[in-house]
């Protein structure tokens, strides 16, 4: 079935922010206005909902402390490394590579706190020819925590929340890919699952040299929604209940009057344009709201449409539950493929798991496609 976005047969629900409308009330008609509204976003949405970004180091120095070749991988070599931003907390980053001389596309992944990518995982990406990127993203902020004080007593900076650490930290490990000359800098790509993948989309939206941004099953606060709630979803109260620290204190304000919000995640998606965005979503995953992540979705469309490139805004949806799973991880290197490696051309999601969700805002009607 059609999306009711294209076929314009059922109403919306209300008014949600507008991302192609200012602070000033004006609307972005061109691509040219697009970076100054993409900042104008940033400067409202970080302080609010994660905190502000600890600032960039004025240096990141990998250092190699290990290599082994992984011979069930067919000579896949795994150099463990210690990635030591100037003055500021270091961590550990495992690289992955492939057999051969590169320059290799990259896939970070900052979920080596919870569970390494599995054999299965491991073995398609090395065999397309990718260099895995994989850090423990509690080593740069704890989890269970407070907010991230580490990086702010290294600069004398506030302290930012636990997300917004982790986001910090992926733009660390690609700082450090910049520097290898086997690895291609402007094939880079991040993901995450979970709450890793709230931080993987959150450093795609704030990180234009990332190509290509992929979030699994992220949620509240990630590619799901606070204004639109799915049966048994996370809602604000319940998030910030549990993993309050992972956000700025300010978010707070706004639990029970989610709809006075002045952003949603469509906000957060749309800051990723014109570069690759990649959400995966589980139907049966209720709690990180797929409901809501395919709203979000239709509501940052307007943004990619207008800047030419309504196919590098993506979903895939699955039948299953709360997991990182080689569907999953396929579906992002088939996108990769196209993205990093221009294999083929884009081609748009238009399959609508939810034909009977209304518009989420008015404003889409006449500036989403």
């Amino acid at each position: 079935m059609n999306d009711p976005l294209d076929t314009m047969v059922l109403p919306p629900t209300s008014d949600w922010p507008d991302p192609l409308l200012t602070a000033a009330g004006q609307r972005i008609c061109t691509p040219d206005h697009w970076p100054a509204r993409r900042q104008e976003i940033i400067e409202l949405m970080l302080p609010l909902a994660y905190g502000r970004l600890a600032p960039t180091p004025r240096a990141t120095a990998l250092v190699r402390l290990h290599s082994a070749v992984l011979c069930r991988f067919a000579g896949t070599r795994l150099l463990t490394c210690r990635l030591e931003p100037d003055a500021m907390p270091a961590f550990t980053l495992r690289l992955f590579v492939p057999p051969g001389a590169g320059p290799f596309p990259a896939i970070v992944s900052g979920d080596g706190c919870w569970r390494y990518a599995d054999d299965a995982a491991l073995a398609a990406i090395v065999g397309r020819g990718y260099v895995l990127a994989e850090f423990n993203r509690v080593e740069v902020a704890p989890d269970p925590g407070g907010p991230s004080d580490g990086l702010a007593m290294a600069q004398g900076k506030p302290r930012t929340g636990t997300l917004a650490a982790w986001a910090w930290a992926y733009h660390r490990v690609v700082d450090a890919l910049e520097g290898l000359d086997w690895i291609d800098p402007h094939s880079i790509a991040v993901v995450g699952h979970s709450r890793g993948g709230k931080a993987a989309l959150l450093a795609g939206a704030t990180d234009e040299r990332i190509a290509l941004t992929s979030a699994n099953n992220s949620g509240a606060g990630g590619a799901g929604c606070f204004r639109h709630q799915g049966p048994g979803s996370e809602n604000l109260a319940d998030l910030l209940g549990t993993f309050g620290y992972w956000f700025d204190p300010q978010l707070r304000s706004y639990v029970g009057r989610e709809q006075d919000l002045p952003f949603d995640q469509h906000f957060l998606k749309a800051l990723v344009a014109p570069r690759v965005l990649l959400t995966t979503e589980a139907l049966g995953d209720h709690w990180a709201n797929p409901q809501g992540s395919w709203q979000t979705h239709r509501a940052a469309r307007c943004v990619f449409d207008l800047l030419g490139v309504p196919d590098n805004n993506l979903i895939a949806f699955r039948e299953g539950g709360h997991d990182h799973t080689l569907a999953d991880w396929n579906r992002l290197l088939e996108v990769a493929d196209q993205v990093l490696l221009g294999k083929a051309a884009l081609g748009r999601d238009d399959a609508d798991p939810f034909p009977d969700l209304p518009l989420p805002a008015r404003w889409m009607v006449a500036h989403c496609g």
